[in-house]
């Protein structure tokens, strides 16, 4: 009679969809494993096909897309990635989202509009996730979209160690583009031992997306280097006026630091005329070479998102990632 052995040790999967593929080479480098090969590729009428080349049976399988441009085409993607693999029995579903897109949709400003942060939640849910994985979250509500675990993993000691080895701390102001960063400002300034805050005062017409009015700067900024600190860089409308704001009350130099460079429209080329001494963001979204200038520099969020799926992975603490933020 033949022996029967049944193996219960896990398999850590790592999966990526096209949008991306050198984050998750990265990733994969980390955790010193191979992406699992898959085929995908678009029908004539831009309808998406995927394949795994290889069983995912009673796998713990971590899917990895950034949602850049064009940003409906790679979440669909995504989206069906997850159903495959819930369809072929993977044990655990883990949906990776360096950029959660659509996050600023995260609640109605007038009537008639719709939540899509939320649906983006719920479409990932019915897809077969049984947790995400994200990377500076517009706003933290947007966790409890998703009716399970959510990872709402920081880049801001990334950022503020790179930025707190470049600077004076003593001369040293971070700037919030709005009042609603404050508390973000408040985070990196005790990170980097107890600097000064300041932000901008503007105001926004919800009606008209990516544009608004810089008011006066709130808070002493003169002399000094600041540091504008945002989540995301989209059109760069924002944070340039930010910068000329600064600079014409006082300020000795400027750097920006965000999360995510969306880098859209307009947005390169205000930065490269900008006021601004270097812009400090990270690769959760891809750069291109024609969208890379002499003074951006781009940390590798990589690390921090292998760290977090290795936690996950061993039932291990996630939140131990976060040096005492959350």
């Amino acid at each position: 009679m033949n022996e029967i052995r049944l193996s219960s040790e896990k398999r850590l999967r790592l999966f990526t969809g096209r949008a991306y593929p050198e984050l998750a080479e990265e990733v994969a480098a980390e955790l010193g494993i191979p992406i699992t090969p898959t085929s995908a590729y678009d029908f004539a009428n831009g309808e998406i096909f995927v394949r795994f080349e290889e069983s995912v049976r009673g796998s713990d399988a971590f899917v990895i897309q950034s949602h850049s441009a064009p940003v409906n085409k790679q979440i669909m993607e995504q989206l069906i990635m997850v159903d495959a693999l819930k369809r072929a029995s993977a044990k655990r579903i883990t949906v990776v989202l360096p950029f959660y897109a659509y996050a600023r949709q995260d609640k109605k400003h007038r009537g008639r509009e719709p939540i899509s942060a939320r649906l983006m939640a719920d479409l990932f849910k019915t897809a077969g996730a049984d947790r995400l994985m994200c990377v500076d979250l517009h706003t933290s509500q947007i966790q409890g979209f998703f009716d399970g675990p959510v990872d709402h993993l920081f880049a801001l000691p990334l950022l503020t160690n790179y930025v707190g080895s470049k600077v004076d701390r003593k001369n040293l102001v971070i700037v919030s583009p709005d009042s609603g960063r404050v508390r973000v400002a408040e985070r990196w300034s005790e990170m980097l031992g107890g600097t000064s805050i300041a932000f901008i005062h503007k105001t926004r017409d919800p009606r008209v997306p990516n544009e608004s009015t810089t008011g006066k700067v709130v808070g002493d900024v003169k002399g000094m280097t600041c540091v504008v600190i945002d989540d995301m860089i989209d059109t760069a409308g924002t944070i340039t006026k930010a910068v000329d704001a600064l600079i014409d009350a006082g300020a000795k130099d400027v750097i920006i630091a965000a999360t995510h460079a969306v880098l859209s429209g307009p947005a390169v080329d205000r930065l490269k005329k900008s006021r601004v001494s270097e812009v400090v963001v990270t690769n959760t979204l891809p750069i291109s070479e024609e969208s890379r200038f002499d003074n951006l520099t781009v940390l590798s969020i990589a690390p921090l998102l292998a760290r977090a799926m290795k936690e996950v992975f061993e039932d291990g603490s996630v939140t131990s990632l976060f040096d005492g933020h959350s």
